[in-house]
């Protein structure tokens, strides 16, 4: 059987938690580099955010490109908060200038020689000034529901499984959050609220993906102790392996048409009001599955392991194991002994046997 086929039955036996180690160095040393990140590269905060002057000219009918307008502005006495973006197309088309927080007289002052360097009418100028004030308020705001939605996720998790779960689900979302906002510090794209947005919604997303895992986990793990079958942690890993697929559709089919908007609308069509949403909910949604699968399972299997129940679990699946082994029975994975496979041929009659007869019984010793 093929591993393809296998993958789609939900029959791998991919060893996701007996390689933990590996994904905790690879997250670890990922969350390394991305508090470098915010510590010497920072982040590119859009006016939203800190504050600022736009400037936005109507260039449907126009051949002004994006780099024509940065240039003009810088000849006309503000340096421009970041790369100009073009918005829309056709006869729609326009383009937006950034620069810091300027008073009524500059802005018109400004708007003048903006204008003049485009060589353009003035009235196809419209500006929109955002107070630092009003973006200090944002950001507090954001923190804020970013904060509640990490603690009603615990509570949810906790109440719906058990709080370790909660605990290795937070985590899992706390690691997403960390590695999509550094990348985002990397690639220097402007913050904006529809940043924030984006990353609620993968947030979401990667706790969707988690709560699959855990629901067959703790499936799998039901009245696990009085059978003695398997171990917590080989439990669990059937769990991911049997849920693989489905968290692959899922991911693909979400990163297919996030993959058009950033590759194609951002990349190749140019529209730059689009690629700050659709970078962060691309990064975040490829982060999500991985967390998914390969750091909040094996933080449940950490913690559940080191309980009493499961430490003497582990030593009864070993016994009996052993035990199986020195009966020359090769048990399988989880400790039960096969039974012959249909269409194998039955055992040899004993010599002198008739066939079919049953195998004769030893004589009773009278006492």
């Amino acid at each position: 059987m093929s591993v393809f086929t296998k993958l789609y039955r939900g029959e791998t036996r991919f060893d996701f938690i007996g390689a933990r180690r590996r994904w905790y160095a690879a997250s670890l040393a990922l969350i390394a580099i991305c508090l470098l990140s915010f510590v010497f590269r920072g982040f590119n905060v859009g006016i939203d955010f800190k504050g600022g002057t736009q400037f936005q000219i109507s260039s449907g009918r126009l051949n002004i490109s994006p780099t024509d307008a940065e240039q003009a502005m810088t000849r006309a006495g503000e340096v421009p908060e970041g790369a100009a973006q073009q918005v829309g197309s056709g006869v729609n088309r326009s383009i937006i200038v950034k620069t810091k927080e300027l008073s009524q007289d500059v802005q018109s002052t400004v708007s003048a020689k903006f204008a003049s360097e485009l060589k353009i009418d003035k009235s196809l100028i419209s500006i929109d000034s955002v107070s630092s004030t009003w973006g200090s308020e944002i950001t507090r705001k954001a923190v804020q529901g970013l904060i509640v939605f990490l603690i009603a996720v615990f509570l949810y998790i906790s109440m719906r499984y058990q709080w370790k779960m909660g605990v290795a689900a937070l985590v899992a979302l706390i690691h997403d959050l960390i590695i999509a906002a550094g990348i985002y510090s990397l690639v220097g794209f402007e913050l904006t609220p529809s940043t924030i947005v984006g990353l609620l919604t993968i947030l979401g997303f990667s706790l969707y993906d988690t709560v699959v895992v855990f629901d067959k986990v703790t499936e799998n793990t039901r009245d696990l102790a009085a059978t003695a079958r398997m171990t917590y942690g080989e439990a669990a890993n059937l769990a991911v392996n049997q849920t693989l697929m489905r968290s692959i559709n899922t991911s693909l089919i979400s990163l297919l048409p996030v993959g058009g908007l950033l590759f194609v609308g951002a990349g190749l069509l140019g529209v730059g009001t689009i690629k700050d949403l659709a970078l962060i909910l691309f990064i975040g949604l490829a982060v999500g599955a991985y967390s998914s699968l390969f750091l909040a399972t094996p933080i449940v299997v950490e913690l559940k392991e080191r309980e009493p129940e499961y430490r003497a679990l582990a030593k009864r699946v070993i016994a009996k194991r052993s035990a199986a082994t020195r009966a020359g029975e090769p048990a399988l994975a989880g400790g039960s002994v096969p039974l012959p496979a249909r269409g194998a041929p039955a055992p040899a009659p004993r010599p002198g046997a008739r066939p079919g007869s049953r195998p004769a019984r030893k004589p009773r010793k009278r006492g």
